[in-house]
């Protein structure tokens, strides 16, 4: 209910930045949107102490003074979920920063009746029977869009019974209603509040990959749907680019790229690189089943907080309607940098490095809305979190990178020496884990891949055992090596630089499927397996060395992104001629 006139309204005491202090608002709430000041800024309550109220505001608080009137709205902080998300771009108040319409609002869609978000027209098309028995979760209609994603109407959470009217087919405004419900109107756009989880029947536990295009992580750092990943990583070490990769490529229904408090060039790029990328799933432009929200590191401090959330909330209304999607937080750490600056100014015990004591418990809140899970409505669907981490100065034992090892499935850390070599992903295969792999080995094995497991476990093996080999041969030589370990060498070079290594820029190299990244990691071990038989033979290793591999490094280039059987046709040219060595 909207409130009465004079109730909850109170008078600013203190402004500290984003912290501000209100006296004489009764009957407040916990997360209760506030409006402050003659610029009616929004501020969230926080904290409730008699009569008098702390609010985290969410905009610029310059010009807002002792004795501005702080006016609530009974709401909590909102989006009005609906048609036409996809394809546009919002800042971390879900406000357009495009042509999109306004979606944030109070909770009330009275508060927002003349935005153009509800006055524009949309043509629905119902599916459901008047008179039939509904419950939440349940299909109404459809509203064509992009046409990548169908946009289905649901039956709200917690409203259930006989469905007395429906809407025909034709064009309806977003602050319509398109059906009425055990006697409750549902409208084409309705608010959900931002930091409530969407309800769901059950959480599924079994293990389906989400396939990236990247073969370092396909391949041996896999995640499952529905769970979660963190990406650490210094400056320069590629963060914004794999993310991008990942955004662009992976076989999710629907993208949620959040930029919290990351450059406004990068964020340029991504619209840009979203904008002219074609999808090779449905033909079309990949920005028109995305989603982007966009706080930049140039606008208000704890919008930063807010967007994790608005990016989640818009994750949970696709997921709700059967969709697989992906959020991708980039970064973490600019959000936790809000938490302590807000912690800081309302004076709460420090922890460490200044960040507030509940810093662990807001990540696991984060990622914990993550998962594979069955819909109200009975279809299958999944949220997956990638959230990248910025450490400063590249210190991977800071509290935001250790405390979101904790939560995820997955960990794909950057390394700086990678980086610096040119070899991207620069995913450390020393450093990364994923703890979903012999369950996701189990659905490989089960879905016509049963080698998968094997060619990962080889594949760390060699990698590790060439890393041990590399440092000992800087202190022994190359030569002092016998023939054999020289060969495990030569296999992890091949394996580094034709295999884990990706262009991004290319248009064979961009993405590269399930199955061409299994024949690059066949191709690399027949060619090891088959120098090691020349070596048994009495060949020297030296001349083994000199043989040209440039076939094997070049075939992720040349070979398409799905041409699995060129790569196989080049591994029996470059076998045919290591047989010939003498």
């Amino acid at each position: 209910m909207d409130r009465v006139a004079g109730a909850g309204q109170g008078r600013v005491v203190r402004v500290n930045g984003p912290l501000v202090e209100i006296e004489g608002a009764e009957g407040l709430s916990m997360l209760e949107l506030m409006a402050l000041g003659p610029s009616r800024i929004a501020a969230e309550t926080v904290a409730i102490a008699g009569t008098r109220a702390t609010l985290q505001a969410y905009e610029y608080t310059g010009g807002l003074k002792a004795g501005d009137i702080a006016s609530a709205s009974g709401g909590e902080l909102s989006g009005f979920m609906g048609p036409g998300m996809l394809g546009q771009v919002f800042d971390g108040l879900m406000r357009p920063l495009s042509s999109a319409p306004m979606w944030l609002g109070t909770g009330h869609s009275e508060a927002a009746a003349g935005t153009p978000a509800l006055a524009r027209y949309w043509t629905f098309v119902p599916t459901a029977a008047v008179g039939t028995q509904v419950t939440s979760g349940d299909v109404l209609g459809s509203v064509p869009e992009s046409g990548a994603v169908i946009h289905r109407v649901l039956v709200p959470a917690g409203v259930a019974g006989e469905l007395s009217w429906l809407a025909p087919e034709g064009a309806l405004r977003g602050s319509d209603s398109v059906a009425v419900v055990a006697g409750r109107r549902v409208a084409l756009t309705e608010p959900t509040p931002i930091r409530r989880p969407r309800p769901f029947r059950k959480r599924l536990t079994d293990a389906v990959p989400l396939h990236t295009g990247q073969r370092v992580l396909d391949l041996l750092f896999p995640l499952a749907r529905g769970s979660a990943a963190t990406v650490p990583g210094g400056f320069g070490t590629g963060k914004t680019m794999m993310l991008q990769q990942i955004a662009k490529w992976s076989d999710a229904d629907v993208i949620v790229y959040i930029g919290c408090g990351e450059r406004g060039n990068e964020m340029a790029d991504v619209l840009d690189g979203f904008s002219q990328l074609e999808d090779s799933r449905t033909g079309r432009k990949l920005l028109e089943r995305t989603v982007i929200i966009a706080n930049t590191s140039n606008m208000p401090m704890m919008a930063r907080e807010a967007s994790i959330f608005s990016g989640i909330a818009v994750a949970e209304y696709y997921r709700d309607m059967g969709y697989d999607v992906v959020v991708i937080a980039d970064s973490t750490s600019r959000w936790a940098e809000a938490l302590r600056e807000f912690a800081n100014r309302n004076g709460d015990l420090p922890a460490e490095e200044g960040y507030p004591a509940n810093l662990a418990s807001a990540l696991a809140a984060f990622y914990e809305r993550a998962g594979r899970v069955t819909t109200l409505g009975g279809t299958t669907a999944s949220i997956t979190i990638i959230g990248a981490v910025s450490p400063p100065g590249g210190d991977m034992s800071e509290p935001v990178t250790t405390d979101s090892q904790r939560f995820v499935r997955a960990l794909w850390m950057l390394d700086r020496d990678l980086a610096y070599s040119r070899h991207y992903p620069a995913v450390s295969w020393t450093g990364s884990f994923a703890r979903d792999a012999v369950e996701l080995g189990a659905w490989q094995a089960a879905n016509g891949q049963p080698g998968w497991a094997t060619r990962r476990a080889r594949a760390l093996a060699l990698l590790t055992e060439s890393d041990r080999l590399a440092e000992l041969a800087e202190i022994i030589g190359l030569p002092s090596l016998p023939g054999p370990e020289q060969v495990l060498l030569l296999g992890g070079r091949l394996l580094r630089d034709g295999v884990l290594m990706q262009n991004a820029l290319s248009p064979h190299d961009g993405y590269s499927s399930a199955e061409k990244g299994a024949a690059l990691l066949d191709l690399v071990f027949d060619v090891v397996d088959a120098c090691q038989r020349l070596v048994e033979r009495g060949v020297a290793a030296s001349t083994i060395e000199s043989a040209d591999f440039g076939p094997v490094l070049r075939a992720r280039e040349e070979c398409g992104p799905s041409d699995d059987a060129a790569v196989r046709a080049r591994g029996a040219e470059v076998l045919a001629a290591l047989e010939a060595l003498q």
